[in-house]
């Protein structure tokens, strides 16, 4: 396998996920279902208990979805935009997981990123940092 397949124009496109991205893109697949899922069960039956927290964790599936998309799809505007969407993740985790720490009363229940991600086994901090050092070589690799 070379790397690349055949974009819509002939053109080829940089595929992201051999190697090491199989496994980012089955972990981002795992947290699309687990935050989607989470999120939509507890918008739907408690919304009024913690609606930021319900609304992040809606949030952080949506990014994961991107991201999964994203690396399936290949190429470099794809490659681009999960990197972007990886560094707004990764701030998200950051500056939720800092908050929930300096002010827990904001959040009567937790997010995904809630406690750096503590609830998910700190994935979703380790992952969107994995993924931006995936993402900056593979476009390494394919300079080269």
């Amino acid at each position: 396998m070379t790397g690349t397949e055949e974009g819509v124009k002939g053109a080829p496109r940089q595929k992201l996920i051999t190697g090491p991205g199989i496994l980012l893109l089955w972990l981002y697949g795992v947290m699309v279902v687990g935050a989607v899922s989470r999120s939509a069960v507890q918008i739907a039956t408690d919304f009024h208990k913690a609606p930021l927290a319900y609304s992040l964790s809606a949030l952080a599936g949506l990014v994961y979805g991107f991201i999964t998309y994203s690396l399936v799809r290949g190429g470099e505007t794809a490659r681009r935009a999960a990197l972007v969407c990886c560094a707004a993740e990764l701030v998200g985790v950051l500056a939720v997981g800092a908050w929930t720490l300096a002010e827990p009363s904001a959040f009567p229940d937790a997010t995904v990123w809630s406690d750096f991600g503590m609830g998910y086994l700190f994935i979703p901090v380790l992952l969107p940092v994995t993924a931006i050092f995936w993402l900056v070589r593979a476009r390494r690799a394919a300079a080269a």
